[in-house]
């Protein structure tokens, strides 16, 4: 919502606090987490660092020291060199500390960038895992999430770089002024005058590039979008034939090259900004020096001091220019740091709250009067759903598209939450169950099935993988039971055979991905069985091998049987009928023929196009 500026700009003022006091607040948040990241880490840098900052002032004293005694003996005529040792041995020791202070610091930057590398994937990794899957079907989430994983890290670690390069330059420049003061108190008159501008032009250049990124959020969506067409093996046969290449790299380049050009405009006026203040800084400072050689000639300054001035205000002169360069880097990466923050604040829509465990494990599912619509729709997908599944019973749901037969399923998972009514499982409402307790209930054939990059017993393994990764015969007998042992073993290495193209493993027909997503499914010792569309990919005799011993391999599971074909659900012990969200007929297979309702018209029309689809192939 635009801010209407009022006529006296309180407005206006309030917007940069605002935005000052959310910066400072991700700042101390950024800080934070690097302390409890590593203490020992921070406190090493910060005291390497403060004694590196200190080192040329020091050596600059030194260095006035010396050039004053040099210059008192050569007056007197006396070789006297004894009495310059002490600024020497000074000068020895300071150069040793700050090589050591160079050497510290970089070795202790690097263990802490890589400690804050892994701990802020992890976080991420981790809060990705505890969100709900509606945030996944929100395109504006997905915006988020793009932009705490796009580089977060690098930036995180480039704005701690940032804020101990300030700390290491601005204490090197307050050293380096009071010598300068002491010389010449005149220059802290002009010193104010040329460095604000430019941190105020860094400042608002920094606020500019975060913001131009953040509007390209969607876009570089889209950018990585069309490189994934291009390259990914499951889009990569479709684009060839469609020649759809030099559409996607044009879109792609028109995308990328809007980018550049807005770059490049920010890019001049950095140059600009930075031109001119290297121009006035290098014109003040030297009208000062110029005027220092007078004093000196005047014999109101030593020839030591001239020296010591020449060599610090040029060490002055570039450590300003650091110190606001990297002012503006710290801020513009905590900025971005920002992003981090944002996408850890999203809070799962679903609140694990519940802590009651039913007292049998049966599988008995009751529905009581649902209605559920997705998250920014309107329109109903399930309405005032009222239905019983008992323990053991296989319930098949028939419908057509989109008449909400897969949202059930989620919604007995609580992927999503009911907009009225309940679910209840073993007659507890799903809401009262730890989420984890629900989830080890269930287990899913989906329509969108795993392919994991992993080995045949692994691929098994995952359904129950706390129990099976390491229990080799376990998984075997699972793999007889789902009959696929005969396609593991005809593998290369059979059960450790590395599945997947993405690192070059054994790649798997559609169909035998799905035999193992099947044998997946039934791995998990679990009261309910859901399977949506689980012979989709499959041909007629795996489909048969499956189906023929049904009853053996559901162990007397509750089941869910989402399908399309319907020699499939007519082995159910009952059949659900949605249309348009509602239930609207249930019963056998003979009892909905019988009825000759929406189910015999559905399974009729499919019969009928049965034999076209044998001529045709």
């Amino acid at each position: 919502m635009a801010i209407r500026e009022s006529p006296d700009g309180t407005s206006s003022r309030r917007s940069l606090k605002t935005a000052m006091l959310a910066l400072l607040a991700s700042t101390r948040w950024a800080l934070g987490l690097t302390w409890s990241t590593s203490p020992w880490l921070v406190s090493g840098v910060v005291i390497s660092t403060c004694g590196r900052a200190l080192v040329p002032a020091g050596l600059a004293l030194t260095a006035r020291g010396l050039i004053n005694g040099l210059v008192d003996l050569l007056h007197r005529g006396s070789d006297d060199f004894p009495v310059l040792i002490p600024w020497l041995v000074l000068g020895v020791g300071l150069a040793i500390v700050q090589a050591m202070s160079d050497v510290g610091s970089r070795y202790l930057m690097q263990r802490l960038n890589d400690e804050m590398q892994l701990t802020i994937t992890v976080d991420i990794l981790k809060h990705a895992a505890g969100l709900d899957i509606a945030c996944f079907e929100n395109h504006r989430f997905h915006d988020v999430m793009e932009r705490a994983k796009q580089d977060t890290a690098q930036h995180f670690s480039q704005f701690l770089i940032s804020i101990i390069g300030v700390i290491n330059n601005g204490l090197q420049l307050v050293s380096l002024l009071l010598i300068l003061v002491m010389i010449e108190p005149f220059i802290t008159a002009v010193l104010a005058p040329v460095a604000l501008p430019y941190l105020i032009f860094q400042l608002r250049l920094a606020k500019t590039r975060h913001v131009k990124e953040q509007t390209r959020t969607t876009g570089r969506r889209w950018a990585s979008y069309f490189v994934r067409l291009l390259t990914d093996p499951q889009s990569a046969a479709e684009v060839k034939l469609l020649d759809l290449a030099p559409l996607l790299i044009n879109r792609y380049r028109i995308l990328i090259t809007e980018f550049r050009d807005q770059d490049r405009q920010v890019h001049f006026r950095s140059f600009l900004g930075a031109s001119a203040f290297a121009l006035s800084a290098a014109a003040v400072f030297y009208l000062i020096l110029a005027w220092v050689v007078y004093r000196a000639l005047q014999s109101k300054l030593t020839v030591g001091d001239v020296a010591i001035y020449a060599g610090a205000s040029t060490a002055l002169r570039s450590n300003l220019a650091n110190v606001i360069q990297l002012m503006s880097n710290a801020v513009e990466h905590a900025l971005f740091v920002f992003n981090l923050k944002e996408f850890l604040n999203i809070r799962p829509w679903i609140q694990d709250t519940g802590n009651t465990i039913p007292v049998s494990r049966q599988g008995d599912i009751q529905f009581t009067h649902v209605s559920f619509s997705y998250p920014g729709s309107s329109r109903l997908i399930l309405s005032d759903i009222s239905l019983h599944i008992k323990p053991g019973e296989t319930v098949a749901v028939v419908g057509e598209n989109g008449a909400g037969k897969t949202t059930l399923a989620k919604l007995i998972a609580r992927l999503y939450e009911p907009d009225q009514g309940y679910i209840a499982l073993d007659g507890m409402d799903i809401r009262q169950l730890p989420v984890a307790y629900l989830h080890s209930q269930l287990t899913f054939v989906l329509q969108g099935f795993g392919r994991y990059e992993a080995t045949a017993a692994d691929n098994i393994a995952y359904g129950d993988w706390r129990r099976l990764l390491h229990d080799q015969d376990q998984v075997e007998a699972i793999a007889r039971e789902a009959n696929i042992q005969e396609m593991i073993e005809g593998m290369p290495q059979t059960y450790g055979t590395m599945l997947g193209k993405m690192f070059g493993g054994h790649d798997l027909s559609t169909g035998q991905w799905q035999q193992l997503a099947v044998a997946r499914a039934f791995a998990r010792d679990a009261c309910v069985l859901i399977l949506d569309e689980p012979t989709a990919s499959l041909d007629a005799r795996a489909e048969h091998a499956i189906f023929s011993r049904f009853r053996e391999l559901l162990k007397g599971r509750t089941t869910i049987l989402i399908s399309h074909r319907f020699s499939t659900v007519s082995m159910a012990d009952r059949i659900l009928v949605l249309d348009q969200g509602r239930l609207i007929e249930q019963g056998t297979h003979q009892e909905l023929m019988a009825r000759n309702g929406h189910y015999a018209t559905l399974y009729n029309l499919q019969e009928r196009q049965m034999p076209v689809s044998g001529t045709a192939s």
